[in-house]
C-alpha cells in the first residue's frame, strides 16, 4: 500500500501569483517572514511579498539569520520573536534554507514543549500543526522543491549532522506554495545552475528509487523534462521568464515526487560533503549525480528507467547528457576544485562513509551499498574520475 501526498492544500504557479497573498484578507492577522539573510529586502523582492500582505490587512515581522545550511541553532533563536509577535501566518520566503527553516519554526511555535532536535525525530508524529499558525512558502530559486515536501533539513552544528524534521503523517507539508517567476531573476548564474540541478536530482532519483510509483513516477518525468529542457536557458538568459517558470514547475513537481518514493546515493553523498565540509546542497548534488548515475548502472531496473529519462528529453545517453549539461552551465567536476584541503577529506574518511551509509537516502537507492561501495563513491566525488 502507498499513501500519496501530492503537495500543497493550494498552489499557486505563474507571474503574478504572489498577487494571492492579498486574498488572506479578514482570514490572518500576522505574518512572520523567515529569510536568509538581507539580500531580497536589498533588492525590493521583499517589498512585493509585504505590500500584497499590507493589502489583506496583515502585520509582518522578518527573521533573516537563517545560515546558508539552516541550523537548530537559528531555529532556537526564532522562538523568542515568534511567541512575543504571536502569527497566525509563517512564511518562508527565499531558497531551501529559508523555507525548511520555516518549517522547523513552525514545528517548534506550535509546540513550545519541544525543546530539542530529538523530539522531531522519525519516527514521530507532531502533537501540534495548524494550531497557532499555518504555512505559506514562496520559493526565490528553483532547486529544493521544499514549498511542497513533508520534511525540512536542519543542521547540528556541534555534530556535524543533518537531521530531516517531519511528521510520519506528512503534515508538514506548507499549507500554500506560491511559485512566482519575479523571485527568481535576479539569481545569479552560478546559484541557477546549481538549484536547478538540485531539482534535475531530485526527479531522477525519485524516478530510480526503490519506493518509486506511478504517482510519483509522473511528477518525476514532467520534473526532469520541465527542468532539462529550461535550466540552460536560465542560466544563459536570466530574463528569460518562461524557462524561470518551468524551473519553479520542475522543482516543485521534483519534490513532490522524492516526497513519495523517496531519493538515492546522491544525496546522502551530497549530505554528507555538506554537514562536514559546508558544501551547498545543490552544489553537492550537481557534482555527486553523475558518480552515482554510472554506480547504479549495475541494476538492470536502475539502467532501464534512466534509459527511459533520456528517451524523454531526446538523448541517447542520460549519463552523458547530465555531464554535458553540467558543463555547459559551468558546475564543477569534482569537490577537490572546491574543497582544496585534501588531507581534510583523508582524515574524516571513516567520519564520512558512516554518515552516508546511515542517511535515510541510501536504503531507497536502486543498488544497496557496502562501505567499499560508499568510500569509492565519497573519493570519486572528490577526486573525479
Amino acid at each position: 500500500m502507498v499513501s500519496i501526498k501530492l503537495g500543497c492544500s493550494r498552489m499557486h504557479y505563474g507571474k503574478d501569483s504572489i498577487k494571492r497573498l492579498a486574498e488572506l484578507k479578514g482570514l490572518k492577522k500576522k505574518a512572520f517572514i523567515v529569510m536568509n539573510g538581507t539580500l531580497l529586502k536589498d533588492q525590493g523582492m521583499l517589498d512585493i511579498v509585504t505590500e500584497n500582505l499590507e493589502e489583506a490587512g496583515i502585520e509582518w515581522r522578518i527573521f533573516t539569520e537563517v545560515e546558508e545550511e539552516p541550523s537548530f541553532n537559528c531555529i532556537l533563536k526564532a522562538r523568542p520573536e515568534m511567541e512575543s509577535f504571536g502569527p497566525d501566518l509563517i512564511v518562508g520566503f527565499g531558497g531551501g534554507s529559508a523555507m525548511d527553516a520555516a518549517k522547523a519554526m513552525w514545528v517548534y511555535y506550535e509546540n513550545p514543549e519541544y525543546r530539542d532536535l530529538a523530539d522531531v525525530m522519525p519516527p514521530n508524529v507532531i502533537r501540534n500543526l495548524r494550531v497557532r499558525a499555518e504555512l505559506v512558502c514562496i520559493p526565490t530559486s528553483a532547486g529544493t522543491g521544499s514549498e511542497a515536501t513533508r520534511a525540512a533539513i536542519i543542521k547540528n552544528v556541534e555534530r556535524t549532522t543533518k537531521y530531516s524534521v517531519r511528521d510520519m503523517n506528512g503534515r508538514l507539508v506548507p499549507d500554500m506554495a506560491i511559485l512566482d517567476p519575479v523571485f527568481t531573476r535576479t539569481l545569479p548564474k552560478a546559484l541557477t545552475a546549481s538549484t536547478g540541478m538540485d531539482a534535475l536530482t531530485h526527479a531522477i532519483e525519485s524516478y530510480v528509487a526503490l519506493n518509486s510509483n506511478p504517482y510519483s513516477d509522473a511528477m518525476a518525468m514532467s520534473a526532469f523534462v520541465n527542468g532539462y529542457g529550461s535550466l540552460k536557458k536560465c542560466c544563459e538568459d536570466g530574463n528569460d521568464m518562461e524557462s524561470r517558470e518551468k524551473m519553479l514547475a520542475a522543482s516543485c513537481m521534483g519534490g513532490i515526487a522524492f516526497s513519495n518514493s523517496g531519493l538515492g546515493l546522491t544525496h546522502s553523498i551530497a549530505h554528507t560533503y555538506g554537514a562536514v565540509f559546508n558544501v551547498p546542497h545543490g552544489l553537492a548534488n550537481a557534482i555527486v549525480l553523475p558518480y552515482v548515475i554510472s554506480y547504479n548502472l549495475k541494476s538492470e531496473a536502475a539502467r532501464g528507467r534512466y534509459e527511459d529519462l533520456a528517451r524523454f528529453i531526446g538523448e541517447a545517453d542520460l549519463l552523458e547528457s547530465i555531464i554535458a549539461l553540467r558543463k555547459d552551465i559551468g558546475i564543477p567536476e569534482s569537490f577537490s576544485a572546491i574543497l582544496k584541503d585534501e588531507d581534510a577529506v583523508k582524515n574524516r574518511m571513516d567520519l564520512m562513509i558512516d554518515k552516508a551509509m546511515t542517511d535515510v537516502c541510501t536504503q531507497y537507492n536502486p543498488v544497496r551499498p557496502d562501505t567499499d561501495d560508499i568510500k569509492m563513491l565519497l573519493l570519486k566525488a572528490y577526486y573525479g574520475n
